[in-house]
């Protein structure tokens, strides 16, 4: 008996540090997400003080506070232009890292991600092909961008399974990341050949595929919320079955998972969720690479966690680097694809390297 209760004694402590060290984890979090928030709505080529970011924000929510004796151009900064756009880096950062972290549980890798497997490539060229065309149908209206995205992209990601699928048929995940790689070389190749034919369209193309957040407005907001967090939700009510499939192919099969069925729904709404941000801010790469990974390595592999907060730090991220991009140069703003390339390119190379020592 005395045995018995110093096994459980025993057993009881790493679980204790852990939930404690995880509880720290996500204290540190909320203070980061805090104080990331406050940079991106303060900082800028008009600096705004907390004390009056806050006055804002309360007053515009609640409609009780008094803000007449701030300067209404500092009030419309902040609210209309700042806001907005400090919004749509966050979801657009969060659904990059939810879309990557699916896709690295269905291939068993930290390397994939919709960037790295064309999918961001393809909803590239399917939302270039609006732009440069002109295009337009009534029945979808404002919806054409992401519905055109959503398809192009998810028909790189099917392409690459089917290419994958006659060289391995167990699809290795080595030969899905290097076949998605020159799928997406391919699909660029595309996207340039119809930027020369853009016309009086080519300085808006090539300023959409460089990734910017600039001119985003709340109804903007107010497209992408929806999707973003239906997709979240539908993911996190799935996160057992993606636990279950990162086990591999026949261990889900032998526990009752219909892998086909189950990769299938996480490719379709990764792709959903990268084709909707990239029809609205162009593409943005190693978004969905570094965040995963990084909430990974602090929380665990466990989807309930990794999902939400993957999220959280994604969102986190390249709000942050959203206002680097905006700062750095100010007035001039820096491409933020390139500010996420240049934080991200490094920490690509040092996983894959770290892949390598490790086997």
């Amino acid at each position: 008996m005395t045995g018995w209760r110093i096994l459980l004694h025993n057993d009881h402590k790493p679980a204790v540090k852990r939930r404690r060290g995880q509880g720290a984890a996500v204290i540190g979090m909320t203070l980061f997400l805090a104080c990331v928030f406050s940079l991106c709505v303060g900082v800028g080529s008009v600096a705004i003080m907390p004390a009056e970011s806050l006055r804002i924000i309360w007053g515009k929510l609640t409609g009780t506070g008094d803000i007449s004796d701030l300067d209404p151009s500092l009030v419309s900064i902040l609210w209309d232009i700042r806001m907005p756009r400090v919004a749509m880096a966050f979801l657009s950062g969060g659904a990059l890292s939810l879309s990557g972290a699916v896709m690295q549980t269905i291939l068993q890798n930290p390397l994939a991600s919709s960037y790295t497997l064309g999918v961001s490539s393809g909803a590239s060229l399917g939302a270039a092909i609006v732009i440069a065309s002109g295009i337009s149908l009534p029945v979808l209206g404002t919806f054409l961008l992401p519905v055109t995205a959503f398809f192009m992209g998810f028909l790189v990601i099917a392409v690459v399974l089917v290419i994958s699928s006659r060289i391995s048929s167990s699809l290795q995940t080595h030969t899905v990341i290097l076949m998605g790689m020159s799928v997406s070389l391919f699909v660029n190749a595309l996207l340039t050949l119809l930027s020369s034919f853009a016309g009086n369209r080519l300085q808006q193309l090539i300023l959409w595929q460089m990734g910017s957040f600039s001119g985003m407005r709340w109804y903007h907001v107010e497209i992408l919320t929806p999707i973003c967090l239906s997709g979240l939700l539908l993911l996190v009510l799935h996160s057992r079955e993606l636990d279950i499939l990162s086990f591999g192919d026949e261990n889900a099969l032998s526990l009752g998972v219909n892998v086909k069925r189950g990769k299938f729904f996480a490719l379709v709404l990764g792709t959903l969720l990268t084709g909707a941000v990239v029809c609205f801010t162009g593409t943005i790469g190693f978004v969905d690479l570094v965040a995963p990974h990084a909430v990974r390595r602090v929380f665990g592999t466990e989807n309930q966690k990794v999902l939400p907060l993957s999220f959280l730090f994604g969102g986190a991220f390249l709000a942050l680097c959203d206002m680097l991009s905006r700062s750095l140069l100010a007035p001039r703003e820096i491409p933020v694809g390139a500010v996420t390339a240049l934080a991200g390119t490094p920490f690509f190379i040092w996983l894959y390297v770290q892949g390598g020592k490790n086997g």
